[in-house]
């Protein structure tokens, strides 16, 4: 009797505890937000994930000329030399640095390194299309590399950035990018996290079919018969009534897309660049980059590019737009139908932010795991970026600015060479030789730097032979091409004469083949 009573009182103890753990089964079900929407985006999230792990990089032996195109405002020169090492490394044909007026200094020691394929000129920006034009209608070979003056190459990627464009269908290629000394900062470790979501998680896919929406500025790479047709929309682009200065990167990549060419990600050119060290900085380029993407968005479907593009670029250019409606559907859920005011309730809403969070920066966290002790730090700046910073950027999507870049500051907010971690570059002097097999000569004087006039199609460059006037190229001689400029390869013609002016390129813009009439008048 005894062992029987024991064997049920055993039964009836199991029981109980079976009881209670379906119990708090039921009350966690509570708080797990599974409605229609949040499906949608998980499913939406997993089809790009899967798409992007498909991906795969090009890999063939075509090479070809390239060009490299730098627009550099006020950079600060410790870290534009230490980037030009990078590049220079990898020997491409050509150097452009478009320095603004103002940057002798950088000029001064680009010339000093002695490099006959680096060419300085200085310009008087207004705004970075505007050097960027001006790079680009000097750059003489068949692929222009565009790269932000903080931007550092990783071994390898100007090789294997050209090899997409063995296809001739090909008219950009974007690489694969992270956060210059990412530990440096805690707001460098939380830019380089999200740029990892962007380029494993959603990027290849998009690039695997021929439709990536923004090739990045830091480093892309286009085809120069593909940009040459269309560079006056994009240094002329309107967006109701207001000429547009930041968000090129954007422009461009559409105005390819529009032409008929296809964009593609080549996941194995690798660049690193500067990020915001601060999180004044931090989000203030966060909102430079919303309001881009905004304009370019609504843009594209204003214009009709958007329903011409494969399905995965058309809904994730969608839920961009959407985003601050999605984060603010979940948030509402969250908050208003599964949050009780009970220890409980908190705990299981924290959770399932926390564990939503992690699975989607998996790609993240298995190359940096010690990440996970700032998961709850990046899950509310999700959340900000998401919901205030994309309001506030859908609502001012028409102030236009750089934010992060100022006319009487050397360096971007927070990008300077002082933020980072020991040295940011070597002095002038210590810069890696040009490889040479003739007998080293004494370099000659630094001459006196190249201007070129804003408004100039054309610009003179000195060289180190040049005599010790700077050559001014202005709107008077526009219309007439130096002899060197007329001979080199593939150089576009511009039959419409420029516009004298002292405040940036305005040029009559004439819509490019196969784009719509009114290309650049207000979306």
């Amino acid at each position: 009797m005894d062992t029987l009573a024991a064997l049920a009182a055993s039964q009836t103890s199991t029981q109980v505890v079976i009881d209670q753990l379906v119990a708090f089964g039921h009350e966690a079900l509570k708080y797990v937000p599974v409605g229609i929407a949040g499906v949608i985006v998980w499913a939406l999230w997993l089809y790009r994930v899967v798409l992007s792990a498909r991906a795969k990089p090009v890999v063939n032996g075509f090479r070809t000329t390239t060009s490299v195109v730098v627009p550099s405002y006020h950079e600060d020169p410790d870290i534009l030399l230490r980037c030009l090492d990078s590049w220079r490394s990898q020997e491409p044909d050509e150097i452009i640095i478009v320095l603004d007026i103002a940057d002798t200094e950088a000029y001064r020691r680009i010339v000093a390194v002695g490099d006959p394929t680096v060419k300085p000129i200085l310009f008087h920006h207004v705004g970075k299309r505007s050097a960027l034009g001006q790079g680009i209608r000097l750059a003489r070979y068949d692929v222009v590399v565009l790269v932000d003056s903080d931007t550092s190459w990783e071994p390898g990627l100007l090789e294997n950035v050209q090899m997409p464009f063995i296809d001739p269908t090909v008219g950009g290629v974007g690489t694969q990018q992270n956060v210059y000394q990412r530990n440096s900062s805690i707001w460098r470790i939380i830019a380089d996290w999200l740029v990892n979501l962007r380029y494993f998680n959603y990027v290849p896919a998009m690039g695997a079919a021929g439709a990536v929406p923004c090739l990045s500025g830091r480093t892309a790479a286009y085809r120069r018969s593909a940009v040459l047709p269309v560079l006056d929309n994009l240094e002329n682009e309107f967006f109701l009534g207001r000429r547009c200065v930041a968000g090129d990167d954007g422009r461009l990549t559409w105005l390819v897309l529009a032409s008929g060419f296809r964009t593609v990600h080549q996941e194995s050119a690798k660049a690193l660049s500067m990020f915001p060290a601060t999180g004044k900085a931090f989000f203030k380029q966060r909102i430079r980059w919303s309001r881009n993407s905004y304009r370019t968005y609504l843009t594209a479907i204003a214009k009709g590019w958007i329903w011409r593009v494969p399905f995965v670029t058309k809904i994730t250019v969608l839920q961009i737009i959407l985003t601050p409606v999605t984060m603010g559907i979940t948030m509402w859920y969250l908050l208003f139908s599964r949050l009780e005011l009970s220890v409980i309730g908190a705990a299981f809403t924290l959770a399932w932010l926390l564990a939503g969070r992690a699975v989607r920066g998996f790609s993240n966290l298995r190359r940096h795991p010690l990440d996970l002790f700032v998961l709850p730090f990046l899950a509310v700046v999700v959340i900000v970026i998401a919901l205030p910073i994309k309001v506030f950027s859908f609502i001012t999507m028409n102030k236009q600015g750089w934010l992060t870049r100022h006319a009487d500051q050397m360096g971007g907010d927070g990008q300077t060479a002082a933020t980072l971690d020991g040295p940011a570059s070597r002095p002038a002097a210590q810069t890696t030789p040009v490889p040479t097999t003739t007998p080293v000569q004494t370099p000659a004087p630094v001459p006196a730097p190249a201007f070129a006039m804003a408004g100039a199609p054309e610009m003179a460059m000195s060289t180190a032979g040049a005599p010790e006037t700077a050559a001014v190229a202005t709107s008077a001689t526009a219309a007439t091409t130096s002899s060197s400029d007329a001979s080199a390869p593939g150089t576009a013609s511009h039959p419409e004469p420029a516009i004298p002016t002292t405040s940036g390129t305005q040029r009559a813009s004439q819509p490019a083949a196969g784009l719509q009439a009114g290309e650049v008048a207000a979306a």
